[in-house]
C-alpha cells in the first residue's frame, strides 16, 4: 500500500487553523480589490486651465503669507477670490494646488460665504468625499457648518448677509436642513465609505458632528480623525485651524435620529463574522471604534458591540469569540481596536467578562507582547473593577524589574507598562507601593548611573545638538516617565539624583539646556527637603561657573530659578549663585530670560541693600523650615487646703492641743451617760 505523503508548509498551518476554529480575516484578491474600486463613485469635474491655475496659485500664496495691512483688506481679497471661483468650486477642490486655496478660503470666509459655498456642492458630496484632495476641503467645510448649526439653534432669527440678487431670490434653508440633505445623499454609500481611505475620514467627522462630540484639531496626531502621517502632511502645507476646531457644538434632536438611521444602514446585512473581519480592516477599524464609542447615545442594545462580542449572559468561553479575541491581542490593527473600545466605548461589565474569560490567566504573557497585547492590558487597568485590578497588580509587581533591565527598557511599551502599574497602584491607595519601589531599587542600588542612562538613554540622544531635530517624542516619553518615578517615591528621587551626580559636569549643563531632560532636573530641584544635604552640595558644585550662561538660556533659566528654593539653608551656595549673576550682570540683563532670573532672585536688593536681601533669605528659611516650638513650662500645682484636717503642731503647743481634745472627749462621754 502506498505511503501517504506528509502535509507540510503554510497549507498545513491554514488547514489546522480551520479545524481549531481560529479567526482569520479574509485576504482580498486582486479581482475583489478591483471590484471595490469600481464601486467607488468617481466623477470628473474638469481641469483648471493654465491662466486660472496661475491666478489661484498666486491667491493661495498671498493668503499663506498674509501680507495685508488690516482685516478689512484681507476680507476684500477673499471676497474677490470667492467671486472668481463661482461655478468652479468642484474642479478647484479636486485639484492638488487649488484645494489648498479652497481650505484657506473656508477657514477665513464669513458665515454667509460658507453657506453659499456649501449650497454650491449639493448633489456632489459623495464624489467629493471619495477624492484624495477634495475630502480634506469637505472636512474643513463640515466643521464650519457644525458651528453654523449651533449659531442658528441659539439664535433662530439669525440671518446672514447675502452677496447678490441671485441668492436673495433663493428660499431660506437652515443649516440644519442643508446638513440633513447631505446626510441623505451619503446614506446609500455608507457601507462603501466605511472601507474607503478618503471617505472614511469624512464619515467619522460627520458621526462626531451628529453625536455632538468634540471635533478634533486637524494638526494633532493620533486624534479621532488624524494619524501621525496625516498630521505631518498638514504641517507641511502650513494650514492652521481656526477657532471652530477642537470644540463640540450643540446639535438638534434631528441629528440623533439621523445618526440612528446611519447606523442601521451600515449594520444591515452584516453578520458577526463579517463585522469581526471589518473590525481588523486597516481603514474600517477606526470607523467601527468611533461607532461603538457613540452608539449608546441612540441604541441601548449596542448592536455593533454585540455583533463583535457576546452578551454578558454568556459566562463560559466561546470557541469563535475566543479565536477572535486572540487575534485582536496578536494583531496590530486588532489590538488598537480592542484598546480603543475598552478605553472609550465599552461598559465595565463587558470588560470584566472579556478579561475573566480570555485574559485573566495570562496577564504577564500578554504584557510581553510589546506591540499588541500590552496596550490592551494597560487599557484594562483603567476600566476594571478593583478586585480584578488587584489581581493584575499581584501578577505584574513581582516582575516589574524585568521591564526595566537594560535589554527591555529600550522598548517604550515596557516603560508605559511600569507607568500604568504605578498609576494603578496610586489609585488603589498605594497598593503594594513598598514592593514596587524595592523591586526597582534591587537592580540599580549599586549602580545609579545605569538607572539614569537606562531610562533616559542619554548616549545617542539629542543632548548638545544645535539642529532643530530635538527633542524627540521618545526622549519626551522617557523624561516624563522618570519624572513620574521621582514623584512616586523619595527613594527613587534620591536614586535619580545619585545617577545624575555620576555624570560629567558638561553633561549636566547640557541637560539643563535640553527641552525635556531639563524637566527632570527641575523635579529634583523643587524638593530640597527630601534630598540629602551632602548630595545637594555636590550638585551645586557642578553648577559653579555656569550660572550666568544658564540664566540666559530659555530652559536653563528655569533651572536657575529653581536654585532659589534648592539652596535653602545652603547660604554659602545661595551667595555664590547671586555673586555669579552679579559678576556678569551686563550679559544677564541683556537677555530676556536673564532679566527674569535677575528679578526672581531679587538681585536689585542684592546689589543695593545686601542686608535686606539677607533678611529675605532668612525669611525663606523660616517659611520652609519653621522653628520647632519649645514645650510651654508647666505651672507648679499648689496643694489644695483642707480646712477640716487637724493642724500640724509641735512642742508645747502640741501638748496643750492634746490636753484640750482630751477634755472635750470626756465631756462628750459624760453627756452620753446621763
Amino acid at each position: 500500500m502506498a505511503k501517504e505523503s506528509k502535509t507540510r508548509g503554510r497549507r498545513a498551518a491554514k488547514a489546522e487553523k480551520k479545524e481549531t476554529g481560529d479567526f482569520a480575516p479574509p485576504v482580498e484578491t486582486t479581482e475583489e480589490a478591483k471590484a471595490v474600486l469600481n464601486e467607488t463613485p468617481t466623477t470628473f469635474f474638469g481641469l483648471v486651465d493654465s491662466q486660472e491655475l496661475d491666478y489661484f496659485k498666486q491667491a493661495e500664496s498671498t493668503l499663506n503669507v498674509n501680507a495685508f495691512s488690516n482685516e478689512e483688506e484681507r476680507q476684500g481679497f477673499i471676497r474677490s477670490v470667492l467671486e472668481e471661483s463661482k461655478g468652479k468650486e468642484l474642479k478647484l477642490m479636486t485639484n492638488q494646488i487649488c484645494s489648498k486655496l479652497v481650505e484657506r478660503l473656508l477657514l477665513s470666509c464669513t458665515d454667509a460665504q460658507v453657506k453659499r459655498f456649501y449650497r454650491a456642492l449639493q448633489g456632489h458630496f459623495v464624489a467629493l468625499a471619495n477624492h484624495k484632495y477634495s475630502s480634506h476641503c469637505l472636512e474643513t467645510l463640515l466643521v464650519r457648518a457644525a458651528a453654523l448649526v449651533e449659531k442658528e439653534i441659539l439664535n433662530p432669527d439669525l440671518q446672514f448677509e447675502l452677496d447678490d440678487e441671485e441668492e436673495e431670490a433663493q428660499p431660506f434653508v437652515s443649516m440644519e436642513n442643508l446638513f440633513l440633505m447631505m446626510a441623505e445623499e451619503f446614506k446609500p454609500q455608507l457601507p462603501a465609505m466605511v472601507t474607503n481611505q478618503y471617505a472614511s475620514h469624512v464619515l467619522r467627522l460627520i458621526i462626531l458632528i451628529l453625536a455632538g462630540k468634540e471635533l478634533p484639531s486637524s494638526t494633532v496626531s493620533n486624534s479621532t480623525l488624524r494619524s501621525k502621517r496625516s498630521k505631518i502632511a498638514r504641517k507641511m502645507i502650513e494650514i492652521m485651524d481656526n477657532e471652530d476646531f477642537a470644540k463640540h457644538y450643540q446639535t438638534p434632536s434631528s441629528f440623533k435620529d439621523e445618526m440612528m438611521t446611519w447606523f442601521t444602514s451600515i449594520i444591515q446585512n452584516h453578520t458577526p463574522k463579517s463585522m469581526r473581519e471589518l473590525s481588523v480592516h486597516k481603514v474600517a477599524s477606526p470607523v467601527l471604534q468611533l461607532i461603538i464609542q457613540v452608539e449608546g447615545m441612540v441604541d441601548k442594545q449596542r448592536s455593533f458591540w454585540h455583533l463583535c462580542f457576546l452578551d454578558t449572559s454568556h459566562v463560559e468561553k466561546d470557541t469563535s469569540e475566543g479565536a477572535y479575541v486572540e487575534y485582536l491581542l496578536s494583531d496590530a490593527v486588532g489590538s488598537h481596536f480592542l484598546q480603543n473600545i475598552i478605553t472609550h466605548g465599552g461598559k465595565v461589565k463587558n470588560m470584566d467578562r472579556l478579561y475573566k474569560l480570555y485574559m485573566s490567566d495570562r496577564v504577564l504573557r500578554l504584557c510581553n507582547r510589546n506591540t499588541t497585547g500590552c496596550f490592551v492590558i494597560m487599557a484594562l487597568m483603567k476600566k476594571l473593577k478593583p478586585s480584578n485590578l488587584d489581581q493584575i497588580l499581584d501578577e505584574l509587581i513581582p516582575h516589574i524589574a524585568e521591564f526595566l533591565v537594560p535589554a527591555e527598557a529600550d522598548r517604550a511599551a515596557n516603560l508605559e507598562m511600569v507607568k500604568a502599574i504605578i498609576d494603578t497602584s496610586t489609585e488603589r491607595k498605594n497598593y503594594k507601593k513598598e514592593e514596587i519601589v524595592e523591586s526597582m531599587l534591587s537592580i540599580y542600588t549599586s549602580k545609579p548611573a545605569e538607572f539614569t542612562e537606562n531610562i533616559l538613554q542619554l548616549t545617542g540622544s539629542t543632548l548638545g545638538n544645535t539642529r532643530d531635530d530635538w527633542p524627540t517624542a521618545e526622549e519626551r516619553r522617557r523624561s516624563l516617565f522618570l519624572q513620574k518615578l521621582c514623584a512616586y517615591d523619595t527613594k527613587l528621587m534620591a536614586l535619580t539624583l545619585d545617577g545624575i551626580l555620576e555624570l560629567r559636569a558638561q553633561r549636566i549643563v547640557q541637560m539643563c539646556k535640553h527641552g525635556v531632560f531639563s524637566h527632570v532636573l527641575e523635579v529634583l530641584l523643587e524638593a530640597p527637603v527630601e534630598l540629602d544635604v551632602i548630595k545637594r552640595r555636590k550638585l551645586m558644585n557642578l553648577f559653579t561657573g555656569e550660572i550666568a550662561e544658564l540664566a540666559c538660556n530659555s530652559y536653563g533659566s528655569h533651572i536657575v530659578d529653581k536654585l532659589w528654593v534648592f539652596t535653602v539653608k545652603l547660604n554659602l551656595y545661595k551667595d555664590r549663585v547671586a555673586g555669579e549673576l552679579y559678576a556678569q550682570k551686563e550679559m544677564v540683563k541683556e537677555s530676556t530670560y536673564g532679566r527674569l532670573v535677575w528679578k526672581n532672585w531679587s538681585m536689585e536688593l542684592f546689589t543695593r541693600k545686601r542686608g535686606d536681601w539677607k533678611a529675605l533669605v532668612k525669611q525663606q528659611e523660616l517659611e520652609m523650615f519653621p522653628p520647632v516650638a519649645a514645650p510651654a513650662p508647666q505651672e507648679e500645682k499648689k496643694p489644695k487646703i483642707n480646712f477640716n484636717r487637724e493642724p500640724v503642731l509641735s512642742g508645747k503647743r502640741a501638748r496643750e492641743y492634746d490636753e484640750y481634745t482630751q477634755q472635750q472627749s470626756n465631756k462628750i462621754r459624760s453627756r452620753g451617760r446621763r
